[in-house]
Order: C-alpha cells, then sequence, then structure tokens
C-alpha cells in the first residue's frame, strides 16, 4: 500500500521526487569503519589532496616495486580493503588507496560518479601505478576512466564485482521506490544536466575493451543479492581478455574479506 500511495504522489508531484531522488543519489552515507579497518588505515602513510573543491584522503603501505591502486565502491572506502592490503604487501606491492569525494575520512559535499571517474583518472596519472583493484562500484569508475583514456596503460587489474549499465541501476532504485517513470527520466535529465555524462553512454562493457589493459580479472560471487552476477558476465562477454571467476558463499561486500579470493587475486598479479 505504502509504495501506491508513493506512486500516486510521485505522479502529482514529480519535481519533488526528483530533487529527494537525485539528492540520495549525490550524498553517499559514511558507514562507520570497523575497529581492524580504522587500525590498518592509521598505520599507512596519509596525505590530504586538494581535488575539485574536496580534500581527498589518500593512503600508502609497503615498499616494493610494484604499484598498485585500490578503488572502492559507492558508500564504501579505503577500509574496505583492510583483509586485503596486507596480502599485497607481502608479496611485494607498495599499495595506494584513496576515499572518494565525500566518502571515508575525506572532506563531504555533493559528489557524483562523474567526479568519481575524473578522480581515478588523476591518481592513476599521478601515482603511475601498473596494477589496479577496484570493487563495485570503483569499478565502474576505474574502467570508463581508462577506457576514456588508452594513454593509460595498466599491466593487470582486477575487478571485484562489476556493474555494467548505469541506466539499469537507476531503473532499479526506482522500481524500489516504487515510482514512476516518469520520476525516472526527470531523474536522468537532473544527473545529466549537472554531471556531464549521457546516462545511456556509462556502459562499462562498452569502454572496457577501448582501455589500454593487458590482462583482467574478474571475480563476482554466485549469489550476490546487491548486485547479480548477470552484470559482470555482461562485462566478461564484451572483454576478451577477462578471464571471469564466480566465486561462492560470500556476496558483495564479504567477497573482499574471503582468503580464497586474495589468494586467486594474488595468484594472477604475481
Amino acid at each position: 500500500m505504502k509504495k501506491k500511495v508513493i506512486h500516486l504522489l510521485a505522479q502529482i508531484f514529480p519535481n519533488w521526487f526528483i530533487n529527494r531522488a537525485y539528492d540520495a543519489l549525490t550524498t553517499p552515507r559514511n558507514l562507520p569503519l570497523k575497529p581492524h579497518e580504522e587500525e590498518l588505515l592509521n598505520q599507512g602513510k596519509k596525505d590530504l589532496l586538494p581535488f575539485q573543491g574536496f580534500d581527498i584522503q589518500t593512503y600508502q603501505w609497503g615498499k616494493g616495486e610494484n604499484h598498485i591502486l585500490l578503488v572502492h565502491g559507492w558508500e564504501g572506502n579505503a577500509g574496505n580493503f583492510a583483509k586485503l592490503i596486507p596480502v599485497l604487501i607481502e608479496n611485494g606491492f607498495t599499495v595506494h588507496a584513496f576515499d572518494g569525494p565525500s566518502h571515508g575520512n575525506s572532506s563531504k559535499g555533493n559528489t557524483s560518479l562523474y567526479e568519481f571517474i575524473q578522480l581515478t583518472k588523476f591518481l592513476l596519472e599521478k601515482q603511475k601505478t601498473h596494477h589496479v583493484i577496484s570493487h563495485s562500484f570503483g569499478s565502474v569508475a576505474t574502467l570508463i576512466s581508462l577506457g576514456r583514456s588508452p594513454e593509460i596503460e595498466i599491466e593487470k587489474y582486477v575487478g571485484i564485482t562489476v556493474p555494467n549499465k548505469f541506466r539499469e541501476r537507476l531503473e532499479e532504485v526506482i522500481r524500489f521506490l516504487g515510482l514512476p517513470n516518469r520520476v525516472l527520466e526527470g531523474l536522468i535529465k537532473r544527473i545529466e544536466a549537472n554531471g556531464n555524462i549521457i546516462v545511456d553512454d556509462v556502459n562499462v562493457a562498452d569502454y572496457a575493451p577501448k582501455s589500454s589493459i593487458k590482462k583482467a580479472l574478474l571475480l563476482h560471487d554466485i549469489k550476490d543479492r546487491v548486485l547479480p552476477i548477470e552484470k559482470t558476465e555482461q562485462v566478461a562477454k564484451a572483454w576478451p581478455i577477462a578471464k571471469l571467476i564466480r566465486i561462492e558463499n560470500t556476496g558483495h561486500f564479504r567477497i573482499l574479506k574471503s582468503e580464497e579470493v586474495a589468494q586467486r587475486i594474488v595468484d594472477f598479479l604475481v
């Protein structure tokens, strides 16, 4: 019944619902760090990087010859990789990570996919890393930025759950809230006007093959309830160099804590 009422009100007051949906999409929640995540972040070398009005918190661990950048997902932070970072250090990597705009310990304000893509490209160029690991929404930012900038060469890339079409994600949110299509279309127009992107062009499967990534490994749990594995399968099908490994018994977030997944990543990278 509640969704029916919301659907009716959205038909009468579409602009109000468009504004609320847009605010929700550009204001990420900041979830508290777990003790082991905070401890690991405190062990890293920290720096604040000015970027488009934000102070971006960056981190660095290790002194290995190979440098790798970790890119977290929406409403995530660098601490999400707390179980993986020590394994990478042990295997000879210097590890770089960051908290995205309005995420984690970076300064707060409205942000968007567009800014996340620009920041990812900026850090890849600045830190000259030739290996990348990304999770969820971070995979969108990474692969679109690299697809748009084939001059950036990456030796090995690991995508831990990889969304594909941005429109599909918006459709899922609107459907979950019980809102009508006119709100969806109004939201898309607002995103495109403010974010310098065309929503229907934000398809990871189109950008990944255009990147200068030499080897790619994609991992996804077969029963991921947040992002169905079909999304990563779509990207893998369109990207000849990508190898997809189907994982079991982890889920969308616990996959980052899996020892099996960490070992598969290290085997691929090393």
